[in-house]
């Protein structure tokens, strides 16, 4: 008995939970990243690869499930579906990343002038903030794409003019921290003009959530522009975006006919958690106490 005591196996060790959350964090890290860069080949080598004309009609072919020659099968009219669900990402990509910038250089400029000045042009200014938030985004946004003709500008000014709210906000309270920071009041003290302050100061040190805002609205900005086309107040019904693949193909899912809606679906999902999966990182990485937590 007592050899045996001896000669038994020692206890696997036990992963601390720190451990065990590094690991996933870092796992997700890497996944988001592949998903984010295949994403952007995808979008970027395809269609100078593919020698294939994505709005060329095949009546012969329509609605065809996935082969080895149409991975992705055919829609209603015979074009290729992997290639329109590329040119339509393209498209609500383009949509998201510009309508995003244009946001978050309204929301930082809007949330800083209200942030740095205070008093009364904080209060009128956060006012201004709280009444357009109290109009539904899609309902607002239907309403200043139906003043312009379908088109791809429309819905880029309609998603930015409804998405900077969230962004004057994170940068009003981050600036209003850093108004209380020391290094802000030495500042002050030496002479500095509130404009000097803000720029050298106070804009510098919001970038980074931003920056973050900017990231997180790029699906957000995908979805509304989806939406909208869905709706057929968007983008043109000619035009492959995400929005309007899936809206052409209601018909063919109602008969049956499953991909022409999987995948463009698909195409719209997938970018959305790869762009949230690395503005999680960020946000990990420019939260001291987020990145303490997941040391623990």
């Amino acid at each position: 008995m007592a050899d045996a005591a001896l000669h038994k196996a020692p206890a696997p060790r036990r992963r601390a939970p720190g451990t065990a959350r590094r690991s996933t964090h870092a796992l997700r890290a890497r996944v988001s990243v592949a998903l984010v860069a295949v994403t952007v080949l995808a979008v970027l080598l395809v269609p100078p690869l593919v020698q294939l004309d994505q709005q060329a009609v095949d009546l012969a072919a329509k609605l065809r499930p996935p082969t080895w020659a149409h991975p992705f099968g055919t829609d209603d009219v015979g074009r290729d579906l992997l290639l329109r669900c590329v040119y339509g990402l393209r498209v609500s990509l383009l949509v998201g990343v510009a309508a995003a910038l244009t946001a978050t250089v309204l929301g930082t400029a809007v949330g800083a002038t209200a942030g740095a000045f205070g008093g009364w042009v904080d209060r009128v200014v956060m006012r201004l903030v709280d009444t357009f938030s109290s109009v539904p985004h899609l309902l607002l946004g239907i309403f200043i794409v139906a003043m312009f003709r379908p088109g791809v500008w429309p819905v880029i000014v309609s998603v930015a003019l409804t998405h900077w709210l969230s962004t004057a906000r994170i940068v009003r309270a981050e600036v209003l921290s850093l108004r209380a920071r020391p290094f802000v009041d030495a500042a002050v003290s030496g002479g500095a003009s509130r404009r000097r302050v803000t720029v050298r100061h106070l804009l510098p040190g919001v970038l980074p959530q931003a920056g973050l805002a900017a990231v997180l609205m790029v699906p957000h900005a995908m979805w509304h522009e989806s939406a909208l086309s869905f709706l057929g107040l968007g983008l043109p019904t000619h035009t492959a975006s995400l929005g309007t693949l899936v809206q052409s193909a209601r018909g063919s899912l109602l008969a049956g006919q499953w991909w022409p809606t999987l995948f463009p679906g698909l195409f719209l999902i997938v970018p959305t958690l790869a762009v949230a999966g690395l503005a999680g990182v960020w946000r990990e990485r420019i939260n001291p106490r987020r990145r303490s937590e997941l040391m623990l």
